[in-house]
């Protein structure tokens, strides 16, 4: 096997659950080889760089040995070697240790204590005090 489909690699070698979502992550233009986005019938090589963007990060994988059937996980380290930048796990770490610290007090659905809160505030509020006639 001298050459193989990247959508069929991709989803071989694991890194996309189902080939269709490979295919999807290729038209999309998340799926480069040597910064050029790549459609999902072009075949690859042994020895050649494919560059993968799961945001927030770019993953970058050497095709060591080619594969069209999917593999056991203990397998795939003999047909990909990941080669990403030590930056671009920083940036995974930085992310996740963000979480929800940009998220604006009052947006989006109360925490629990505030839910706790309100429903504490609605209940001891007395309707019948109100004259609705007036």
């Amino acid at each position: 096997m001298e050459e193989v489909r990247i959508d069929k690699w991709l989803w071989a070698v694991r890194i996309f659950k189902t080939r269709t979502i490979a295919a999807e992550a290729c038209k999309k233009g998340r799926v480069m080889i040597g910064d050029v986005p790549v459609k999902p019938s072009r075949n690859i090589r042994a020895g050649e760089i494919i560059q993968v963007r799961k945001s927030p990060v770019t993953y970058a994988f050497r095709v060591l040995a080619l594969a069209d059937k999917r593999m056991g996980a203990k397998m795939v380290p003999q047909f990909m070697e990941n080669v990403t930048p030590p930056d671009q796990y920083e940036l995974l770490e930085l992310n996740k240790i963000s979480g929800f610290v940009d998220r604006q007090r009052g947006t989006g659905r109360p925490t629990k204590k505030e839910r706790r809160d309100l429903d504490q505030f609605a209940g001891s509020i007395d309707l019948d005090e109100f004259d609705w006639d007036e």
